[in-house]
């Protein structure tokens, strides 16, 4: 078991880390709208958020060796399920055929009052 980190996603703000290499499987932390370098929230609406998340699964994926298009597996826990058609608008142009499985609940709420975080599992490339 492998811990993956890099400052170009945001820090852990809890005991866990951003993500875990374990054989050819990368396992993600939920990623929040964070900016990493300021710690800001891109919060305002649905799109911002969704898109500061990708970017930051995206950071977290690379450091471990693999990519958006490794991704087999996505969970995505939105704060109001209305925002779902336009996160979809964002997540599909982080993701192309063939899409990765997903589930997308929603939930009361999220740290930092986000709109919206997404883990994933990915395969690495090495």
């Amino acid at each position: 078991m492998k811990q993956i980190r890099t400052a170009e996603a945001p820090a852990a703000i809890g005991p866990y880390s951003q993500a875990i290499a374990e054989g050819q499987l990368i396992f993600t932390s939920g990623q929040l709208p964070m900016d990493p370098t300021t710690g800001e929230l891109r919060n305002t609406d649905i799109a911002s958020a969704a898109r500061q998340v990708l970017l930051n699964l995206r950071a977290v994926l690379l450091a471990g060796g693999a990519d958006m298009s490794t991704v087999v597996k996505t969970t995505v826990f939105l704060k109001d399920m209305r925002d779902f058609q336009a996160f979809n608008g964002v997540y599909a142009e982080f993701f192309k055929e063939p899409f990765p499985a997903r589930s997308c609940v929603q939930v009361a709420a999220l740290p930092k009052d986000a709109r919206v975080e997404i883990e994933a599992v990915a395969v690495r490339k090495e």
